[in-house]
């Protein structure tokens, strides 16, 4: 079982940055990813990293303004987030894929394990 916790979530000013952090339990070779989800609409992609840390995949909409990261000897995943804008307020959730280590997928139901969500807010 992998533990999954999220931080770093916040109010922030529509140009400013955030960076959240994902804290797994446990070891963490596999495929990590964020996903995102605002009111009222479905979850969706938003980054991927393989477990070596040298494959990344984002969302075409988050694409050049987030990044992320990982340290495996900390089990930690960060997604560093630039350029906010208004459309990036949801509640960010961190997920593992236990299946895959270095094949990335973007589909939420491919992800096993679920952290709990930290909510992003951009105001305009």
């Amino acid at each position: 079982q992998v533990q999954l916790v999220e931080s770093g979530g916040g109010l922030v000013q529509a140009g400013g940055s955030l960076r959240l952090s994902c804290a797994a339990s446990g070891r963490t070779s596999y495929v990590m990813g964020w996903f995102r989800q605002a009111p009222g609409k479905e979850r969706q992609f938003v980054a991927a990293i393989s477990w070596s840390g040298s494959k990344t995949y984002y969302a075409d909409s988050v694409k050049g303004r987030f990044t992320i990261s990982r340290d495996n000897a900390k089990n930690t995943v960060w997604l560093q987030m630039n350029s906010l804008k208004p459309e990036d307020t949801a509640v960010y959730y961190c997920a593992a894929d236990p299946t895959r280590r270095t094949v990335i997928t973007t589909r939420a139901n491919e992800y096993d394990y679920w952290g709990q969500g930290t909510q992003v807010t951009v105001s305009s």
